[in-house]
């Protein structure tokens, strides 16, 4: 048996709303925090989560950007041709994005969204490398280049894998003691807050999932790890869509013309925008401050978020809804979904949450990346302790000369 195993177990979108009201966890992490979460989305949550780092230090923030000279899409432009109840058909955009991710050899998560063909070449996809592997990040070390450098053993789980896939693995490495610090990475929640919202009846039902696989998943590290330190924790939550915004109808009935005066993302909560002209940007900017759903984010408060980029690489102007509101049709999809997240951060549904079996939760661990600081303080403990009794045991099993 192993003295120290740290067990980090990232559930995506279990907000503090999530289980504020809920006993998740209370039988094996009953200590538990709200965390503050960052602006951005999953692209930006689980890179400062792994870094310990904000959006404008680890420049992982959108996947698309403007930078025509540097996209990887320009085999992509004959599609503009096809008629759209082909090209926005999602089953086909998935096919594609996959043969795309193949060809120019992404590692990270890649999906082509709902991008139009015919501008799809003035775009760059930022996420070209995985953040759950060394080396992983725009800028920076992650997690794992920590581990890495000090040589301490780890499972990390596979984000092709499924949940239960991830479970099993994890759990070998743990009975073969193989580990010394352990991430596991769970998103299903997630994808069942986007398509039943919040109040669903499945949600708590996934929750008790969770909590069966928990305790499976502890059952066997007590078996060979005298302390396991129990993180569970989040990103974000997920709030429910009640109003759909089209804005790119609003835009588009402006004089100013896409790609000849300006350039716009539409996200699913935001719209992203660079100009080439004065009069472009006074027009737009006029029109998104008639629009009740929103706001234009001054670059005071973008830097409080720490999201404002000195070279505006990822927008000139960022435009945000209010919790609740989606913007449909967007860049990333045609349909309306019943949950989303990316909002203000100071939006109730927008906190995440730090559950665990430690009696002591440092008053510094405020915000997610700072779950980056509990990983590295116990993976050095874990090292310590463990290595320790290896060179006992080792020394006792030496025969005498």
């Amino acid at each position: 048996m192993k003295p120290v195993l740290p067990l980090f177990v990232f559930v995506d979108a279990c907000g503090w709303e999530i289980i504020k009201h809920d006993s998740f966890g209370s039988a094996f992490a009953p200590n538990r925090r709200r965390l503050g979460s960052v602006f951005g989305y999953s692209s930006t949550c689980v890179p400062s989560i792994l870094s310990g780092r904000w959006p404008v230090e680890h420049r992982n923030w959108c996947y698309f950007v403007y930078d025509p000279a540097n996209s990887p899409f320009k085999s992509l432009r004959p599609l503009r041709w096809l008629p759209t109840a082909v090209t926005s058909r999602r089953i086909f955009r998935r096919w594609l994005a996959k043969f795309v991710k193949v060809q120019l050899k992404f590692r990270g998560y890649f999906d082509l969204y709902n991008i139009p063909f015919q501008y799809i070449t003035l775009f760059d996809f930022t996420e070209k490398k995985s953040p759950l592997k060394p080396g992983g990040m725009n800028r920076g070390p992650n997690i794992f280049d920590f581990l890495e450098e000090r040589k301490i053993r780890y499972h990390v789980s596979a984000p092709e894998k499924s949940e239960q896939e991830n479970l099993a693995a994890v759990i070998r490495d743990i009975e073969s003691e193989a580990v010394d610090f352990a991430f596991l990475y769970w998103a299903g929640l997630d994808g069942l807050l986007h398509r039943v919202g919040n109040q669903s009846p499945e949600v708590p039902a996934k929750l008790r999932q969770y909590e069966r696989w928990i305790e499976q998943l502890l059952t066997a590290a007590q078996k060979h790890y005298a302390e396991v330190r129990l993180y569970v924790f989040s990103d974000h939550g997920m709030a429910n869509c009640d109003e759909l915004l089209d804005l790119k109808a609003k835009i588009d009935l402006l004089d100013v013309r896409m790609e000849q005066d300006y350039v716009v993302v539409y996200d699913s909560t935001m719209a992203r925008f660079w100009f080439f002209n004065e009069r472009a940007r006074q027009v737009v900017t006029q029109a998104l401050q008639a629009v009740p759903q929103g706001r234009i984010l001054p670059h005071s408060e973008l830097a409080e978020m720490r999201t404002l980029f000195a070279d505006r690489y990822f927008g000139e102007l960022i435009f945000l809804v209010k919790e609740g509101v989606l913007i449909v049709p967007s860049h990333m999809g045609e349909r309306p979904i019943r949950g989303m997240h990316v909002y203000h951060p100071t939006e109730k549904q927008s906190y995440a949450a730090l559950l665990t079996n430690q009696t002591e939760i440092p008053k510094e661990i405020q915000a997610i990346p700072d779950i980056f600081h509990l990983m590295t303080r116990d993976a050095e403990l874990a090292k310590a302790r463990n290595a320790a009794v290896r060179n006992i045991v080792g020394a006792a099993e030496t025969p005498a000369a």
